[in-house]
């Protein structure tokens, strides 16, 4: 057998399995323990768009002077998250404290997103109820003209 031939297929092989191969990243986001409303729900929103990605994200938050002895207001923004992102979100390690913060660490549902992608393409197949169907245009009709 031609070593060269070998190689080369060798590498083939290789590269499929690469480009078969699903990679995860992992995501932080930080949270503070007094959170405006609306840049809780912006930061949610990033990790929402994070897990339809497809990777984990790693849920931070950040404890300064006084707000340590009050650490349950971290444990209700984590549980609050993880409440609001419903199935979407797989708990992988519960919230726990490291120093200053409090680290959580969420993974996307894999069937859920699964799930969702079915949906989407079921629908882009089918023409929803609420749009009606593209009837033709009629062509103008030419007026008959008696000059003969």
């Amino acid at each position: 057998m031609d070593y060269g031939k070998y190689r080369y297929e060798r590498d083939l092989r290789q590269k499929e399995a690469r480009r078969k191969q699903a990679r995860t990243g992992l995501k932080e986001i930080k949270f503070r323990p007094k959170i405006d409303p609306h840049d809780y729900a912006t930061k949610k929103g990033h990790v929402e768009r994070f897990l339809r990605a497809g990777n984990k994200v790693k849920v931070t938050i950040m404890f300064r002077g006084r707000e340590l002895a009050h650490t349950e207001l971290g444990r209700k923004i984590l549980d609050r998250l993880v409440a609001d992102l419903g199935e979407l979100v797989v708990v992988e390690s519960m919230p726990r404290q490291e120093g200053r913060n409090m680290i959580m660490v969420i993974s996307p549902n894999k069937r859920y997103l699964d799930e969702l992608a079915r949906r989407a393409r079921k629908a882009e197949r089918e023409p929803s109820a609420e749009e009606p169907a593209q009837a033709e245009p009629e062509a103008p009709v030419a007026a008959a003209t008696d000059e003969g």
